[in-house]
């Protein structure tokens, strides 16, 4: 009689399997085509706008002086014709990139040359900027050109109805990164419990038209703060829903629009409520498309096979890269002690958006080798919107103090001590010296923690009087 041979159960696949399965499965490219279109038409209207703002020539005609990243000292702004010109060739590159026409070159044209303006001047960046680069550098990379685009109409072979799940994944991370940080930025006394800089910034707002009354209500900022922190940290769950996904949208589109309107942040609504688009099933502009009777087509595709390989190993560590950089960033400031919002150690790239509001104002005091002692002040080399921004960061005013040195070392005054007489307000504290005043700062070298900047006020902010 033969004996029964128990055979091995089946081994289920690993957690790191099924993951790889789920990020390779062939989804529709609809969704990543429609990205490439709705960022290069929000681009180029966008920059349509800064052209007929008159914001050039203040900002790239005026100064004498530009602040600049480590590293980058080398980038200085073309002539004020030649910066005209670039825009309008960076506008002519977004309409490209919505077109899909020869994105493998006109997407990273447009990145390399809207950095470029960012590079330019350090009082020129806005966390949507960033983000803007951030967006675009993707969509250079991932095959958004493949569908519904001037590329595949000339490159026929080039045409797919399918990409890796995880082109759209990466879109959402980026996105997703954005709202995620800004919220937990927002978990800080001075948002929560004092309500501030909204109480700050929506007094000065009691003029707006019908609901200018209530602005100054101490109420009516704690509620938006509160409303803003739970906007950030959940919106990305709600959106990752299907269930919830449609009202989270048009609270999402509510939300931007509102503070869009009452707070000056330029294009950041439209970037932010036109990127959340990726959070819908890749098929949604089928459907769109489908409802409108713009194409008489199936709302999906198939998804049968696999889909094209569009990432070699090289581009994939590159990717993974990205990723790991883009949830360090964020956390950096961590390993720098004392108060992010005062010292600013770690700010940028981080998705601090509208956690604090600093006004104030700095006279540089400079010893001379001779005994002399001169007061220099910073309107003598930036222009009222580059003093208003260097006033409340700390490596901007090293940096213009560092010039100050090199001008009257170049005049032959010799040695110099450079020193700053700094009153700085932060959320409407009363104003409070930012550099120690005793520190020359031609002898400080900005690595690792800032001893030289003072430590931030103990004092909670204050909260204006609502109207009788």
């Amino acid at each position: 009689m033969a004996s029964a041979v128990a055979s091995d159960p089946p081994v289920a696949p690993s957690l790191t399997r099924r993951l790889a399965a789920r990020a390779t499965r062939p989804v529709d490219v609809a969704s990543l085509a429609a990205f490439r279109i709705v960022f290069g038409l929000v681009m180029f209207f966008g920059i349509v706008r800064f052209l007929l703002s008159g914001w050039i020539a203040p900002m790239y005609g005026e100064p004498r002086f530009f602040f600049h990243y480590p590293g980058f000292d080398w980038v200085e702004p073309w002539s004020l014709t030649g910066m005209y010109v670039h825009y309008v060739v960076l506008a002519a590159l977004a309409l490209a990139i919505a077109a899909g026409a020869w994105h493998r070159v006109v997407t990273p044209l447009f990145v390399l040359g809207f950095a470029y303006t960012q590079l330019v001047d350090v009082t020129s960046y806005l966390n949507h900027h960033y983000l803007v680069v951030l967006l675009g550098g993707l969509l250079a990379v991932l095959p958004a050109h493949r569908a519904w685009s001037v590329d595949a109409w000339r490159r026929p072979a080039l045409r797919t109805e399918v990409v890796p799940a995880w082109t759209v994944w990466l879109l959402r991370f980026q996105v997703g990164v954005v709202y995620v940080f800004a919220g937990l930025a927002k978990a800080q006394p001075d948002w929560l419990l004092h309500a501030q800089p909204l109480n700050v910034w929506l007094s000065a707002r009691t003029d707006t038209p019908l609901v200018g009354p209530w602005l100054d209500e101490r109420w009516v900022a704690y509620a938006a703060s509160w409303a803003g922190f739970l906007f950030d940290t959940t919106i990305v769950l709600w959106l990752s829903w299907r269930r919830t996904r449609r009202p989270a949208f048009v609270v999402l589109i509510g939300f931007h629009a509102a503070t869009g309107y009452f707070f000056n942040i330029g294009m950041f609504p439209f970037i932010m409520t036109a990127s959340a688009l990726i959070f819908f099933a890749p098929s949604w502009p089928r459907r769109v498309l489908t409802v409108v009777g713009a194409r008489r087509a199936a709302a999906t595709v198939a998804t049968v096979g696999p889909a094209p390989r569009v990432a070699g190993p090289v581009l994939g560590a590159v990717l993974a890269l990205h990723v790991v950089v883009q949830l360090a960033l964020p956390l950096r400031h961590h390993v720098y002690p004392g108060a992010l919002a005062w010292n600013e150690d770690g700010m940028r790239f981080a998705w601090q958006v509208m956690v604090r509001e600093k006004h104030g104002s700095i006279t540089f005091i400079v010893h001379v080798a001779d005994g002399r002692r001169l007061e220099v002040s910073p309107r003598r080399y930036l222009t009222a919107r580059q003093e208003r921004e260097m006033a409340g960061q700390p490596d901007l005013i090293l940096q213009l103090a560092r010039h100050v040195e090199a001008e009257l070392r170049a005049a032959g005054h010799g040695d110099v001590a450079v020193h700053a007489e700094t009153r700085v307000s932060l959320n409407g504290r009363a104003p409070a010296a930012l550099i120690d005043p005793a520190v020359d700062l031609t002898r400080v070298c900005d690595l690792g923690p800032r001893g030289w900047v003072t430590a931030a006020p103990a004092t909670p902010p204050i909260h204006l009087r609502a109207r009788p």
